[in-house]
């Protein structure tokens, strides 16, 4: 019998524990386009799991872009790891936006030479959310989003799979 109660205790307790670290977010994904000038271009798409794509196309790497650039092929598909502690903080900035309020739409068109981002998000829940934000300034919280994901470009390790 104590050893009957026992096991249901660790049930109960690993059962509430797997629903704690259930993830809210079943995707991720953050698409920067292009602009008249050297705006790096890039999607990348980040699972619970932490696991990532990164699709870059242009101006993602050299911090003396040129124009020639845009006559190079585009710079490969990479995949990695997201380090816990920055996933935690994705994740975190993410909860602080209140993603599902967000508006679906951002920025004006009124100038023709600004990037557009999207950021793209699906609940575990099966709803999701995009929010198309032209001259990424929709909002400071949105703001600090995009700069993070460009930040994770540069400071995740990124293995190129094509």
């Amino acid at each position: 019998m104590k050893y009957l109660l026992g096991i249901c205790a660790f049930i109960f307790l690993f059962s509430c524990t797997s629903q704690k670290n259930r993830a809210k977010y079943s995707k991720i994904e953050y698409e920067a386009t292009p602009c008249f000038g050297f705006c790096p271009v890039f999607k990348m798409t980040i699972n619970p799991d932490r696991t990532a794509v990164f699709e870059a196309e242009h101006f993602n790497f050299n911090n003396q872009p040129s124009k020639d650039e845009f006559s190079k092929p585009r710079e490969g598909t990479f995949k990695g790891t997201i380090k816990e502690e920055d996933y935690n903080k994705l994740i975190s900035l993410l909860d602080e936006l209140n993603v599902k309020s967000l508006n679906d739409q951002y920025g004006e068109h009124n100038i023709t030479d600004l990037p557009t981002s999207y950021l793209r998000i699906n609940f575990a829940d099966g709803t999701a959310k995009n929010v198309e934000d032209y001259g990424k300034h929709g909002s400071k919280k949105l703001s600090e989003v995009y700069k993070f994901f460009e930040d994770l470009r540069k400071n995740q390790q990124w293995t190129q799979v094509k």
